[in-house]
């Protein structure tokens, strides 16, 4: 038996279900990638404090940004992008006033998604990295303690016209439960 085999077989354990096999562009991000740097950021966040925010800003060769997706962390009681490593100019922004290009006000829906107990998923209308025309996106936010403040959140997301929010949630509540030793 092979390593994919085996590996599919642990999936399959794990998950319950034979997952569906697409072939996908290395070039995208995953879900499950989205997930993980968003908790890895919220973790890192909590043990550096406000000098982390710092790794977050316009560093586009930094931990934070990877194949087609990026890191950016915001404060929504203060109204305020805190770090964005691709866009400098919306660091220190108002981000409650923001719309997508379908006219939601995308911060407002992150910003309840986050507060969740383990974070939650959005759909909004955004550029890919490099292109002024608008996408499909998916952003996963979740809330970090930084400092003492327990109000910034930090999000990442993924481009993507199948995944549903319902699919995605899945995703979290996996990466949620706590594992099991085996024996």
């Amino acid at each position: 038996m092979g390593k994919t085999t085996l590996a599919l077989a642990a999936l399959v354990l794990t998950l319950g279900t034979a997952p569906t096999l697409t072939w996908a562009d290395d070039s995208a991000a995953s879900a499950q990638e989205v997930v993980t740097k968003v908790r890895e950021a919220v973790q890192y966040l909590n043990e550096k404090g406000l000098a982390g925010f710092l790794d977050f800003n316009n560093n586009k060769d930094a931990r934070w940004v990877w194949k087609d997706s990026y890191v950016f962390v915001y404060s929504c009681r203060e109204d305020v992008m805190i770090a964005h490593p691709l866009r400098p100019d919306m660091v220190g922004k108002p981000i409650l006033g923001m719309r997508d290009d379908k006219d939601h006000p995308l911060f407002q829906d992150l910003c309840k998604a986050g507060a969740q107990k383990n974070g939650g998923w959005v759909e909004y209308w955004w550029p890919k990295p490099g292109e002024a025309k608008a996408s499909r996106k998916i952003s996963y936010a979740l809330s970090a303690v930084v400092s003492f403040k327990s109000d910034i959140q930090v999000g990442a997301g993924i481009y993507d016209d199948q995944l549903t929010p319902a699919e995605l949630s899945k995703i979290v509540e996996t990466a949620s439960k706590p594992s099991k030793a085996v024996p």
